[in-house]
């Protein structure tokens, strides 16, 4: 007998062997039919798996949040049977789920065409009809390989022969089609629904691998209703239109060519945006005790191996010899540099903490393939700093960072989403004790803080573990920006250290945090957040005058001129075009103010304030409208100040070691 204890606490005893099914109809029919998964101990499994021991036991439906992602997986097995009946011979390789949807990658000489999409849509939608049953098998391993290359499908084969050799060879009906598979699944393809799209094509290499074979993905996505799947596809819709890329060019911000892959080349209106948008975070972390520094662009291949980069990272940095046989290689980080600052002259427990901040730009090797606008570049910045601290100043140090995280995310419009904590990866540097210590610390600070956050094992960085802030953008999305690592390996490889207040040497914390992490990227989610719209302190361009006839031209240069006086960036258009003309130009450019000048502006001295995505106008004296403008276009830590509402910034007064 087994015994399982169920979600509302209650025990009950069951004959070995029982199956979940078996469970869910002993205590309704209704369940029976609803049921399609099984939760024991935290692991899925099929309804009709026998189970081989007790455990907290939970029976999952569709509307299960749980079962979405074994949906999905199950919507990636319906989609290759559809390829397999619609173009025999096609071999399928994997097949997963992913956030908000599944891949599979065939293997097929002749390429499949966005044509091709609907028709395999329509077979699916064939085969849920189908009902068709999905049942697990186990099958001996030789069997196994013989069957799969018996009938073509030499991936498969490839895939058990590099199976451990304990491991158990699964394999899934699903009505007469077959695959290799781990599970879990749905009892039934009917089970899986019809709430999917097929949605884009792609090339792959096989195992991802570039020497391998080049194989053919399909891309969809798959939700437990018909409602979600629409709200989904309308967030793909509107994910479009607020592209960074297109935006980027309808403001001329931006572009990328292929001379310099994966960096930007930043228009003058971009570039205002840029440097707007680091002058608000240097104020920032000035105000919050930071001081910024610069390191080399390039650093001696030594420097690398002794922090662990080059023996981790050396295939993902760009690296020169000089003649004298130097190896350089350019920084793709700020942190081994900011260390060696530290390390400069000796180091008292009453100098900390120590925050050193850096703007510089770094490079990182990405492949051509992966690159992505601005959010997938080789040339980026951070707001990077590392904070050295001693081991009781951590938890003032997460609070600080986070009460400067969500004071920047709320002047910049956008919410903090989730936290979460990252913890060791499998390939590390340091030793277990570090790791033990660095990850109870930060933990123990963060919950010391109030963060609620979820762990993510394995996630953490090749030298620390990690709180990820995730915040959410205007339609939805999720983005991961910032983070705050507790480093103890490189202070130790290294060799960084103080004098105690017992005049021994300590080594020091190292906080590695970011609020942006790549202003690049951060900018590219900015864009697509206001989808161009930024507030008026953000915008490149705050306003333009234009004229409705020339007549107004010396008028409208006056304006210009007085709005500018006022720090306000202001761009003058005489050009000889109706004024409709002008406001959808200047509107597609999404600036946030239009000011219409005439005659009778002129002879009046205002100006008729237009407002990006208003037919509405404002008629002003040109004196009240740009201070009015200028106050609000103030950049609100900037504006805070004004109000009175921060204290002014005191000296950040040292002692002497």
């Amino acid at each position: 007998m087994i015994d399982l204890i169920f979600p509302d606490g209650s025990q009950r005893q069951f004959d070995d062997g029982v199956t979940g099914r078996a469970i869910a109809g002993s205590i309704s029919k209704s369940l029976e039919k609803k049921a399609v998964l099984v939760k024991l101990d935290g692991e899925l499994l099929d309804l009709d798996r026998p189970l081989a021991r007790g455990g907290r036991f939970e029976i999952l439906t569709r509307e299960s949040p749980e079962a979405l992602e074994t949906i999905r997986h199950d919507v990636s097995h319906i989609m290759a049977e559809a390829v397999q009946e619609l173009f025999p011979g096609t071999q399928v390789t994997i097949g997963p789920a992913i956030e908000d949807g599944f891949y599979y990658d065939f293997a097929r000489d002749e390429p499949f065409s966005l044509d091709d999409l609907p028709k395999i849509e329509q077979r699916m939608k064939e085969i849920v009809e189908r009902d068709e049953p999905i049942k697990r098998e186990v099958w001996d391993r030789d069997e196994a390989i013989r069957h799969f290359e018996s009938i073509g499908e030499r991936y498969k084969a490839e895939i058990i022969r590099d199976l451990p050799e304990d491991e158990e060879i699964s394999v899934y009906r699903q009505g007469s089609w077959k695959d290799l598979c781990l599970g879990p699944h749905l009892p039934s393809t009917r089970a899986a629904g019809k709430a999917f799209k097929l949605t884009k094509l792609a090339g792959a290499y096989w195992r991802g691998d570039h020497r391998n074979p080049q194989l053919q993905r399909i891309y969809g996505t798959a939700w437990a209703s018909e409602a979600e799947l629409d709200a989904y596809l309308h967030r793909l819709e509107e994910a479009e239109k607020r592209d960074h890329r297109k935006i980027g060019q309808a403001m001329d911000l931006f572009h990328f060519q292929e001379e310099g892959r994966g960096m930007a080349f930043w228009h003058p209106k971009g570039w205002t945006l840029y440097r707007t948008l680091v002058a608000y975070m240097r104020r920032r972390m000035e105000a919050a005790g930071y001081q910024e520094v610069k390191t080399p662009q390039l650093l001696d291949r030594s420097l690398w191996e002794r922090s662990g980069h080059w023996d981790k990272f050396h295939s993902d940095m760009f690296v020169c010899e000089t003649d004298e046989g130097e190896v350089l290689a350019v920084k793709p980080m700020n942190c081994p540099g900011h260390v060696q600052i530290f390390n400069h002259g000796q180091r008292s427990y009453r100098e900390l903490p120590i925050r050193l901040a850096e703007f510089e730009g770094l490079h990182r090797y990405e492949s051509s393939g992966s690159l992505h606008g601005l959010l997938r570049v080789r040339q980026l910045a951070q707001d990077d700093a590392h904070v050295f601290c001693r081991e009781d100043q951590v938890e003032s140090e997460t609070r600080d960072f986070v009460r400067l995280l969500n004071l920047v995310y709320a002047d910049l419009g956008v919410e903090l989403h989730a936290v979460k904590l990252a913890l060791r990866p499998e390939v590390r540097a340091g030793s277990d004790e570090m790791w033990d210590r660095a990850e109870a610390m930060l933990e123990r600070a963060a919950r010391d803080v109030g963060l609620e956050f979820e762990i993510l094992p394995g996630e953490g960085g090749f030298y620390a573990p990690k709180l990820e802030f995730h915040l959410r953008d205007a339609i939805g999305r999720t983005w991961q920006c910032g983070t705050l690592q507790l480093d103890m390996v490189m202070p130790e490889r290294l060799d960084a250290s103080y004098i105690g207040e017992d005049g021994l040497k300590h080594r020091p914390v190292m906080l590695h945090r970011a609020i942006f992490g790549s202003i690049e990227r951060f900018l590219g989610v900015l864009i697509e957040h206001y989808a161009g719209a930024f507030p008026l302190w953000l915008a490149p361009v705050q306003l333009v005058v234009a004229t409705i006839t020339s007549d107004a031209d010396d008028y409208a240069r006056e304006a210009a001129a007085a709005l500018q006086a006022k720090g306000l960036r202001v761009e003058l258009d005489l050009r000889n075009e109706k004024v409709g003309y002008k406001v959808r130009e200047h509107s597609l450019a999404k600036t946030p103010v239009i000011a219409v000048v005439g005659r009778r502006e002129a002879e009046q001295r205002q100006v008729a304030l237009r407002r990006l995505g208003s037919d509405r106008q404002q008629l002003m004296g040109l004196d009240d409208a740009a201070n009015a403008l200028a106050s609000e276009a103030s950049p609100p830590d900037l504006a805070r100040q004004a109000a009175g509402a921060l204290a002014p910034r005191t000296a950040v007064v040292r002692e002497a070691g």
